[in-house]
């Protein structure tokens, strides 16, 4: 395990993608601190202007502004907080409660694997993010509605990937050595068989999270996702596409 992280952290690519995460983690958490304007503050002299470096830029907006004279790089900023918020919150919920049913079903079997396994079947069948939008049309708008929705979606995909690793473990010598030392179901979880699917887990845990961010611009472009007050990656682009051959920094910005 630790050869393997050792390597790892000695790849070019991983480091990268580190550094990254890294970035946007640090822009997103200190984006007041950073960003030079309030993200919702207005200034209808000051529309649509380019970046700083170009003809007409303003080293008063560096990335420039958008049609209501919104300064891009606040909104960049805080829309980076708004996506590592939905990010974080909603990939722990899915993994908590996927986890737990997958550990429950592949431990138990029976009837109880059989239930919960037909019940992400018919879950899993519809297409996840048609699923979303039916969510947030019952649910409304706003980011704990889509944190919840992106967690009711997507605990299944934990739950299916989890339960064939726990079946897989929970035939193995040393969980029947704990039954045998008089483990309670509980305790042989936790103990034995948990931290032999927390690689998987830990796996899937970084897929949803880049899954999470993904949804959450689709549900701000389309005007489902967080309220229009709130900076927003895809509600970004959604402001932008009327402008741009006017500005299409506004459209590019946010998609990079």
């Amino acid at each position: 395990m630790a050869g393997a992280v050792s390597r790892s952290l000695h790849s070019a690519r991983v480091l990268v993608a580190l550094a990254l995460i890294f970035g946007i983690g640090f822009c997103a958490l200190f984006a007041p601190a950073i960003a030079p304007h309030d993200p919702a503050e207005q200034n209808l002299v000051a529309t649509l202007l380019p970046p700083a470096w170009a003809a007409d830029g303003d080293a008063a907006f560096p990335l420039g502004t958008d049609s209501l004279g919104r300064c891009v790089l606040s909104r960049l900023l805080y829309g980076a907080r708004t996506a590592m918020t939905v990010a974080l919150f909603a990939s722990l919920g899915a993994m908590i409660v996927g986890s737990i049913l997958a550990h429950i079903t592949g431990y138990v079997g029976g009837a109880v694997d059989w239930i919960i396994g037909r019940a992400v079947d018919i879950w899993m069948s519809f297409p996840p993010v048609i699923l979303s939008l039916i969510l947030m049309v019952g649910l409304g708008t706003g980011l704990d509605k889509v944190i919840l929705a992106i967690i009711l979606v997507d605990w299944t995909r934990f739950c299916r990937v989890l339960r064939s690793e726990v079946l897989v473990v929970t035939r193995r010598d040393y969980v029947a050595a704990a039954r045998l030392l008089g483990f309670s179901h509980w305790q042989t979880i936790v103990k034995e068989v948990l931290p032999a699917t927390l690689p998987l887990l830990i796996t899937l845990l970084s897929l949803e999270m880049a899954i999470a961010v993904v949804v959450e611009a689709i549900l701000s472009f389309i005007g489902l996702g967080v309220r229009p007050d709130q900076p927003a990656w895809g509600q970004m682009i959604a402001d932008a596409r009327q402008y741009v051959y006017q500005s299409p920094w506004n459209l590019l910005l946010p998609i990079l």
